[in-house]
């Protein structure tokens, strides 16, 4: 090989090469089985999508079940983190107020979202009693929530900003359940009205736990 021929295999653009098309597979791979389900996702349709071989797909991933595992790692996970996770960080904000702000943009979510459901809680429902990679990698996203918002209300609670008698890490978990069973229910009812009317009783819940004034 001469100093030309190495100098363009390694070049920024050729190391980038199998990133970008693993990221391709995994872009289709995730619209696929938001609307289809797992089951249904044809490795064929989402190859269609990319334009790509099944060579292609099977160097990057070994099975189906492969690609569906990393589709709720790297792009289901993310997505939550961005919209659920991330905003319960610290912050100048009332721990409280910050929350209800969480809620008030999840109620104003996008018609699409409430037709598709949500591409975390369509898995669960679909994959967690058939195997245990799926429920495990679908828990840890579920876990990763709810400490969040465990936390979150913690410091609410040593602020003062919600009552003592809160049990932080149970409500945690009602205030995920909640959430995900009324995009749940919506999807079933196919109604954005149902989902917004949902998500002000959860908020009204979330405001109920403020100490009395």
């Amino acid at each position: 090989m001469t100093h030309t021929d190495r100098s363009v295999c390694n070049s920024p653009t050729m190391s980038r090469q199998p990133d970008l098309t693993r990221a391709r597979i995994l872009d289709a791979a995730f619209a696929e089985i938001h609307r289809e389900g797992f089951r249904a996702a044809g490795v064929a349709s989402i190859l269609a999508e990319t334009g790509l071989t099944k060579g292609a797909f099977y160097h990057h991933f070994p099975s189906k079940k492969a690609l569906g595992l990393a589709v709720i790692d790297e792009r289901i996970a993310p997505l939550l983190d961005d919209w659920g996770v991330r905003p319960l960080d610290d912050g100048p904000q009332p721990s409280v107020a910050a929350l209800l702000d969480l809620l008030e943009r999840g109620r104003s979510a996008d018609v699409s979202a409430i037709n598709l459901g949500c591409p975390l809680n369509n898995l669960m429902q679909e994959m967690s009693a058939l195997d245990e990679d799926f429920r495990a990698h679908l828990g840890a996203i579920l876990e990763r929530w709810q400490r969040k918002l465990a936390a979150l209300l913690r410091r609410a609670q040593a602020a003062g900003e919600i009552r003592a008698d809160v049990d932080c890490e149970a409500c945690a978990l009602f205030i995920v359940a909640a959430w995900e069973g009324a995009v749940s229910v919506s999807k079933n009812l196919q109604s954005a009205a149902a989902f917004h009317a949902t998500m002000a009783q959860l908020r009204a819940y979330v405001a109920s736990l403020r100490p009395m004034r």
